[in-house]
């Protein structure tokens, strides 16, 4: 078979042809790192495994540092601070309720002693107005029966005397009824006789 000058084979520009290869070659690996990037999250992948271990182990330990050596103490010295505070406070008050527990039974002893006082006062008072009661209305008694006994010798004076010139005046008057009766005067003897024997 002929070979005709028509029928080789064409040339290519290599120069152009170039370039439009690197810009396939490189759209090419932009997309499968584009599906190899957006494929899932990095976490996931075994290659970042080790790594992130690592950074879990040191983060771990550096919390666990912190919280053992720093937190935890400062938490619980707090609690310990605050429940020696309460004790502290608990004490106090029962010490508080017993000293008042004391004061209100020595109050109480005070008031007892105070009301018995006040009654053996008041007692006191009682019988010492009594007594002076007593002692006035005897020396006013007195004084009543020495005006009753003065009054009734008084009395008994002016009853001698009434009972004199009643003698004295029946006479007078028995001899001038005789007189008007008899027309004759009477003797003074002889009236006296007749009152007194009239009386």
């Amino acid at each position: 078979m002929a070979v005709h000058p028509s029928d080789a084979p064409p040339i290519h520009d290599v120069s152009a042809a170039a370039p439009a290869a690197a810009h396939g070659d490189a759209h090419a690996t932009g997309t499968e790192a584009g599906h190899e990037s957006g494929g899932g999250l990095p976490q996931f992948e075994f290659e970042w495994w080790a790594g992130q271990i690592v950074w879990l182990l040191l983060i771990f330990a550096v919390l666990y540092l912190l919280l053992s050596k720093v937190f935890l103490p400062r938490l619980r010295g707090v609690k310990d601070e605050r429940a020696a505070t309460i004790a502290t406070a608990v004490e106090a008050a029962r010490q508080v309720q017993a000293e008042a527990a004391g004061q209100a039974e020595i109050a109480k002893a005070e008031v007892e002693q105070a009301r018995a006082a006040s009654r053996a006062t008041a007692a006191a008072a009682k019988a010492r107005v009594t007594d002076e009661a007593n002692a006035r209305a005897v020396a006013e008694e007195a004084v009543v029966n020495a005006r009753i006994a003065e009054a009734e010798a008084a009395i008994g004076k002016t009853r001698d005397a009434a009972m004199t010139n009643v003698s004295a005046i029946a006479s007078d008057t028995a001899r001038a009824i005789v007189e008007k009766l008899t027309g004759q005067a009477a003797t003074a003897a002889e009236a006296d006789a007749a009152v007194k024997g009239a009386a």
